[in-house]
């Protein structure tokens, strides 16, 4: 029987939940390692030696980068094109899924959850209010106008859901958990056109899942994944000491590395 292939990484993540959308669309069937943030032992850096999540193992196959992943799977499987088949719409939805790995990532990740959800709850820390506020007053709302003038009033941005569509909406599902969404009022188009990409059973499917990560002693999160029906590995790459890192160290686009929580980077 050929082995499930294998997702290493936290459902929370927002690349990870990029990839196992993207998954979910091409009706792919696969186990994940839901490595908690911050966590990883030396097996798992073998697989990663840059320490990121999501990493993906497929037979003698082993990647870690989200953009990576979900290009090699649209490339040797079937099933739903994670990518529109024109040329220039192929570019747009590549410089938008780079767009939003980076840009998006570092705000809606390192800029919030970060620092109202990780900080607090991790490593008993208040957030960085200055920081907050600027993303909040500045920043975001500098991307949300370049995004209301590129995401679409109906459907999706290249017909069909997309790779360029889960991974723009990704990161408003991290936001969410540090009480951000879109002012509906503001950025209209936005506010229904995440919605609509966060409503989709590819991603909407993997709720559950996050909702238990979230919420769960780490003692008894992983049965209580396996009682909500996720799809885990029956052996993980965690490790039992967590380490610390608050930002970026380098510029890394599609992934993050478990052991630090890098959600901006490849």
């Amino acid at each position: 029987m050929t082995p499930l292939m294998k997702i290493i990484g936290s459902f929370v993540s927002p690349y990870v939940r990029k990839v196992l959308a993207c998954m979910n669309l091409k009706g792919l069937h696969y186990e994940v390692d839901p490595i908690t943030p911050f966590f990883g032992n030396e097996e798992f850096e073998r697989l990663s030696p840059l320490r990121r999540i999501p990493v993906l193992i497929d037979g003698d196959l082993s990647v870690s980068d989200s953009s990576v992943i979900c290009a090699y799977l649209d490339e040797a499987y079937g099933g739903h094109p994670l990518l529109p088949s024109d040329p220039k719409d192929r570019a747009r939805a590549r410089w938008l899924e780079e767009y939003a790995d980076t840009r998006l990532g570092d705000l809606f990740v390192w800029g919030l959850f970060y620092q109202k959800s990780v900080r607090p709850a991790v490593w008993g820390e208040a957030p960085d209010a200055e920081r907050v506020g600027k993303v909040l007053s500045e920043a975001l709302p500098r991307e949300l106008d370049y995004l209301e003038k590129e995401v679409s009033e109906a459907g999706f941005l290249f017909g069909e859901i997309g790779l360029a569509d889960i991974a723009i909406a990704t990161f408003f599902r991290n936001g969410a958990y540090a009480d951000f969404k879109a002012d509906g009022s503001r950025w209209p188009k936005v506010a229904a056109y995440v919605d609509r990409v966060l409503g989709h059973e590819c991603i909407a499917s993997l709720l559950p899942f996050e909702d238990i990560q979230r919420s769960s002693d780490i003692s008894r999160r992983r049965q209580a994944l396996l009682d909500a029906g996720a799809p885990l590995t029956n052996e993980t790459g965690a490790a039992r000491a967590a380490a610390r890192s608050d930002g970026p160290v380098r510029r890394a686009p599609g992934g993050c590395p478990a052991l630090f929580l890098h959600f901006s980077s490849g």
